[in-house]
């Protein structure tokens, strides 16, 4: 492989941020909650570590804001058009999946 620029890296980077972001948005019909027992993250994880990013940045970023540039809507927004209700079994795979601290 080629050596990348610092500059090409974070272009790359950010181009395949855009394209997971555009993807969970076309996709809401896959729950957070099924991201979360999956891959062990979600659109919240994501939004959060933008948020994270930009405040190591120097850059104030609320939550509401953060969760707004993934989910390109406000979250209740989001929640009220395409959430629904976990099932008990979502519930359990997540229970069994989450990281015990």
């Amino acid at each position: 492989m080629s050596e990348l620029t610092k500059e090409q890296q974070t272009e790359f980077e950010a181009a395949a941020f855009r394209r997971l972001v555009q993807h969970l948005r076309d996709r809401n019909d896959v729950q957070n909650i099924d991201l979360m027992n999956l891959a062990g993250f979600c659109r919240n994880c994501l939004s959060n570590w933008y948020r994270e990013a930009a405040e190591a940045d120097g850059v104030p970023l609320s939550k509401d804001e953060s969760r707004e540039i993934v989910y390109g809507m406000s979250y209740e927004d989001w929640k009220n058009l395409h959430q629904n209700e976990a099932s008990s079994q979502q519930k359990a795979a997540f229970a069994q999946n989450m990281p015990h601290k």
